[in-house]
């Protein structure tokens, strides 16, 4: 995958998001009597990990599980990472499957960018001096997005605290020291990010899948038993184990530095925008008024806006990610300000109420801004601009800014919500160049296009020495699953894929582009791969199939992406009937778990090829892994038509 994709994905979920996999364990158990190296070989997509054992201390956390288990689990969580929640239910399925064999040692590390972290953090070391932390670290899990005082109190009412010693807690400099204390052991150790684990002294990066912990887990269980067996009593089991480890992690050698992508950007004549036509530099931003990261972009492009008034021009271009619920109509409503002059204060009123984005709040900032009401209304109403957001949205898609913020410095890409000094190296550097452009004669209106094109002209046309490798070529059989496209088609894309994984949804669009680009040349065949996370996910891969037996499956696979929130039985049934099934057929189908075989051989088959997320792609067997742009497809497929000597969607 391209960096510039993962940097996108991991901005768009808490730096969290790798390249479109969202990790978790299978939903088959995995025998924990098998021996490590045998566990190891079940998928050759796991990730090695390092031997190297540190020394992790577990005195004064909290602590969960037998004194005498073989096995320590030292996790460095954060209460507002959706990653850790998610690597929560794999921790607690581990607890349950390998019983008195193992225990969990919590520290905390409440990232910077996470404003609740720290207090839910301290909240639940509160509670744990009433010997309540574990309750208090399930109702947080539970409830990431309700980490205001309010309902911590709440939390701590509901598992029978003490309030008034609870709350003189909270401010206790001995619970603030001890996340310090944490925090200062996770850098020591090199667990920057969060979820974080060392599992007897070993460290796991991340919210992988069960399989990955198991067979790490399994690997020392082995050596923990020899210890045993050896005189050494299981209570001193962890101990003698971290004994000789590493204190620190070593030295991390620089990154290799990498020029941004460069596209060409297209700068509408009727987009949103700050700066001088003639700027010498053009910024163009895809984003989304509900995307926090989009917010905390704000006062960087203020900045930018003060520091050069007359060399930069800032365009605004809509990408409302489908899982924000009032992005789009955000979307609309601040294009309704523009017609009457007011983008930016609405822009400006948008990210300052996030969480107040439905229809009544929009018309009331219209009224507080002094727009004319009626006419705001009028345009909502009549959906006047939604086909200007999904223009937007469907050439960010295009260039590759599927995920927000995403900015184009003069063509250059820079993803996520950077600080300003990111944006001030390109600016300055795009600034001497228009200068020399300036000098050679180049009018000032044609600054833009000659800069974007040269841009484009001078960007390294095959990746950087050292990317990493494409996997190896595998046999994906499409067997039963639905299949959109000619049977002789010369390139198959097997897509596995959740239709309540927000990343799914993205990647339709360009699936869409595809088929009308390659007609003839692509057939595109659908498995499910429902992530245990994902409540719904299950029962709409079913909810599928059925409309599948009824030669509906496109049609419910496009309604059910394009109501990822409604994916509850009712809506389900609803969906049957809106497609003309025969819905109860299609009910008895859901009811009888008729496709709850085809779904799990589906997921073990993904599991199997390594498409533990989702979404991933298999075009003539080779990998492709998350929610890449058109681009990221068109090169392996046009690879594919040439060596099967079919012609290219571009004639070549």
């Amino acid at each position: 995958m391209k960096p510039n994709i993962i940097v996108a994905l991991l901005v768009g979920l808490v730096l969290g998001f790798v390249g479109g996999r969202v990790y978790s364990g299978p939903s088959s158990k995995t025998d924990t009597t098998k021996p490590a190296a045998q566990a190891g070989q079940a998928n050759p997509a796991r990730r090695p990990v390092d031997p190297t054992v540190f020394k992790v201390p577990i005195e004064g956390s909290p602590t969960r599980g037998n004194a005498d288990a073989l096995v320590t689990i030292v996790e460095f969580s954060d209460y507002e990472c959706p990653f850790c929640s998610r690597a929560n239910v794999t921790v607690e399925k581990l607890e349950e499957d390998y019983g008195k064999k193992l225990r969990v040692v919590m520290r905390q590390n409440p990232l910077s960018f996470h404003p609740r972290a720290k207090p839910a953090a301290l909240a639940a070391l509160a509670a744990g001096e009433q010997g309540k932390y574990w309750e208090m670290h399930g109702k947080l899990f539970a409830n990431q997005k309700k980490l205001d005082d309010a309902s911590l109190q709440q939390f701590a009412q509901e598992i029978g605290l003490d309030l008034d010693k609870w709350k003189a807690d909270l401010t206790s400099p001995k619970l603030a020291e001890a996340i310090q204390r944490d925090q200062a052991l996770a850098s020591q150790l090199g667990a920057s990010g969060t979820p974080a684990f060392f599992i007897n002294g070993r460290f796991l990066s991340g919210a992988q899948p069960i399989d990955n912990f198991k067979a790490l887990i399994d690997e020392e269980l082995g050596k923990a038993e020899a210890l045993v067996k050896g005189g050494v009593p299981a209570s001193q089991v962890y101990a003698k184990i971290i004994e000789k480890g590493a204190e620190r992690a070593a030295p991390k050698a620089a990154p290799q530095q990498q020029a941004p992508a460069v596209r060409k950007i297209d700068v509408p004549a009727d987009a949103a925008a700050f700066g001088p036509a003639t700027a010498k530099v053009t910024i163009v931003e895809w984003s989304d008024f509900e995307c926090p990261f989009c917010s905390r972009a704000g006062p960087t492009l203020a900045q930018i806006k003060k520091d050069y008034p007359k060399d930069v021009r800032v365009v605004f271009r809509h990408q409302p990610l489908p899982f924000h619920a009032n992005a789009k109509l955000a979307a609309e409503a601040s294009e309704a300000a523009n017609e009457q002059g007011r983008f930016w204060e609405f822009h400006d009123k948008l990210f300052a109420n996030q969480k107040a984005l439905d229809r009544a709040s929009l018309e009331k900032y219209a009224q507080e801004l002094g727009l004319n009401v009626a006419k705001f209304k009028a345009a909502l109403d009549s959906g006047k601009f939604k086909a200007k957001v999904e223009a937007d949205s469907a050439a960010g898609t295009a260039v590759g800014a599927s995920g927000t913020p995403t900015f184009f410095v003069n063509g250059r890409e820079l993803v996520g919500a950077q600080p300003f000094d990111s944006f001030k190296r390109l600016i300055d550097e795009e600034i001497a160049k228009a200068d020399k452009l300036l000098a050679s004669g180049t009018k000032a209106e044609e600054l833009y296009a000659k800069l974007n094109a040269q841009n484009v002209a001078e960007a390294p046309a095959a990746p950087p020495a050292g990317a990493p490798a494409e996997p190896p070529v595998q046999k994906v059989d499409v067997g039963n699953a639905p299949v959109k496209g000619p049977k002789n088609a010369p390139v198959t894309i097997v897509a596995f894929s959740d239709f309540e994984c927000p990343f799914c949804s993205r990647v339709v669009p360009t699936l869409k582009q595809i088929e009308e680009q390659y007609q003839g040349k692509v057939k595109v065949a659908f498995k499910n791969q429902p992530l245990p996370m994902h409540g719904n996910a299950k029962a709409a891969a079913a909810a599928a199939l059925a409309a599948h037996e009824q030669g509906k499956f496109w049609e419910m696979h496009d309604k059910l992406f394009a109501n990822q929130r409604a994916l509850d039985r009712a809506s389900l049934d609803k969906y049957a009937q809106e497609l003309g099934l025969n819905v109860a057929k299609f009910k008895a189908a859901l009811d009888e778990n008729k496709f709850a075989a085809q779904i799990d051989a589906d997921a073990a088959e993904g599991s199997r090829l390594g498409a533990t997320g989702t979404p991933t792609f298999f075009i003539n067997g080779r990998t492709l892994v998350g929610a890449q742009p058109l681009d990221g497809f068109k090169r392996i497929i046009d690879e594919e038509l040439k060596k099967a000597g079919a012609v290219a969607a571009d004639g070549k």
